[in-house]
This record gives structure tokens, sequence and C-alpha cells, in this order.
């Protein structure tokens, strides 16, 4: 085992710990799509079936227990404690999109016809599509809250790491897994699509941002913004903005606004870590 294997490993744990304490600390899993935690815990549930069967060393079977728990401890936050907060109109992905073909990819496209075999093959496939849910949403609604962004962040991490562990080993070991390099070469894409979304969509909101003092319009939700009217005359011939994020120190999703806000530009300056727009239903 060399240094990009442990590496990718721990950043791989610190992204799920990193999103569980995020929804621990907020009571809320606004912006995070459960059906790409869904598709990871059936990754790790199908990937470890061998935790039972084949023992290889202390540290394996650990991690392979703590990212079981994680994966579905962070399901029940979303679907069952705190299933009230979870935005289920935009996490609108069909994962029979992803399932149909990647189980049949992974029947025609293995290492061995027996049944752990095909199932490994299946959550190596599968991982590698497994975060596209959340990219949807994140491009569908605008959203992007920073603990979310580095939830992504140490993901992408773990999966560039993985590449290195995996030249790393050609090199000393000449070792190659075909089927796993290609699927981690396609994930990582993933994440870099994902970066491009989040700095274009952070550099055009940001543009233009004169004032910092804007602490009211970080708790904004649901009200029409018309550049610098009040908050509370809705304007029909604007765009509706709806800005939410936890209220300080009561682990609630979203607050009322209060006062006057500034103009269009400078609320998303202020708000971009976690915005979302949608248009009216006219």
């Amino acid at each position: 085992m060399n240094v990009f294997r442990i590496l990718g490993d721990l950043s791989h744990l610190l992204a799920m710990i990193l999103l569980l304490g995020k929804i621990w600390r907020s009571k809320c899993c606004t912006g995070i799509s459960g059906k790409s935690q869904i598709l990871f815990a059936l990754v790790f549930t199908t990937r470890y079936l061998d935790l039972f069967t084949n023992f290889i060393s202390i540290y394996n079977t650990v991690m392979k227990v703590v990212f079981l728990l994680c994966a579905y401890v962070t399901v029940y936050m979303i679907y069952g404690k705190f299933r009230k907060t979870f935005d289920i109109e935009n996490d609108t992905f069909r994962l029979e999109f992803l399932l149909v073909p990647v189980i049949g990819l992974s029947f025609l496209e293995n290492y061995s016809f027996t049944p752990l075999e095909i199932l490994w093959t299946f959550s190596i496939y599968l991982e590698s599509v497994a975060i596209l849910p959340q990219l949807f949403m994140i491009s569908k609604t605008g959203e992007a809250e920073t603990i979310t962004t580095h939830y992504l962040f140490f993901l992408g991490l773990y999966r560039a790491l993985y590449l290195a562990n995996w030249i790393r080993r050609y090199q000393t070991e000449n070792f190659y897994d075909q089927i796993a390099v290609v699927s981690g070469v396609v994930q990582t894409i993933f994440y870099c699509d994902f970066f491009y979304l989040y700095v274009t969509k952070g550099s055009s909101n940001t543009r233009g941002t004169g004032n910092k003092q804007l602490g009211p319009c970080a708790q904004v939700q649901g009200f029409w913004v018309p550049g610098k009217r009040n908050l509370k005359e809705p304007d029909p011939q604007m765009d509706r903005i709806n800005i939410s994020t936890t209220q300080a120190g009561k682990g609630q999703c979203g607050a009322m606004p209060t006062g006057e806000c500034p103009t269009w530009t400078a609320i998303l300056g202020a708000c971009s870590h976690r915005l979302h727009f949608k248009r009216p239903n006219w």
C-alpha cells in the first residue's frame, strides 16, 4: 500500500465526515442529493460483501465498516431524521438511466462471471456515475453551499489520488486494473465538470459586488428581489430568487427577511455560498 492509496482513503473519509457534520450541525440537508447518497450506499454494499469472507488487513476491514456506516447514516439523515428539509423537488435525476446500463455493463465486462465478482464490477461502474444526481441538482438549481463544495472537492481529490495510486502500482508492481482505472478516469472527469460549473457560477455571481455588509440577505427565502426595491414588495416582472441558509444557532433552514436589501448583483455576491433560482410559474 503506497502513500497515494492512504491519502485517497483519508480524503474519501474526510468528504463523508464533512457531509455528515454539515447535516448534523445545521439540522438541514437542503442542497444535498439523496439519490446520490443512495447510490453511494449501494456502491459500498455491493463492493464490501467480501467483508465476511475475505480478510486482508485490519486497516482494510475498518475502512470498509466506516464507509458503510457513514453511507447509511447519511441516507437515514436525509430520508429519515431531517426529511422535512430535503429538497425533493429538485432531486429529480432518473436513477434508472444509470442503474440499467451499469447493470448490463457489469454482466458484459467483468473479470469472472461469479456473483461476488459481478457485484464488485457493478460497484466500480456505479461509483463512476453516482455523483451525477448531485451535479444535476447543482446545475438545475444553481445551489452550491460552501460545505457541499468542500465535500465534492475531497471526493474529486480522492479519485485523483487513486489515479496516482494506480500509476504507482503499475510502476512498482506491474499491476493494472483496466475496469477500475477506466471507471476512475470517467469519475474524475465528472468532478472536473462540477468545478467548472461552480467556478463559472461563482465568478458571475460575485462580479461587480461592492457591498460586504449584507447580513440580512443571507437569510432571505422565497421573496421577489427587484433590484433596489424592498423585499416585501414583489414585482411580477422580475425573476424569483430563493436564497436559504441555516439560521445561526437555531439549526433551522432559512429565516424571514428583514429590512432593505441592496442591488441584485450585491445580493448574489453576498449570498453565493448557497443560491438557487426559480423562474415564476406564469
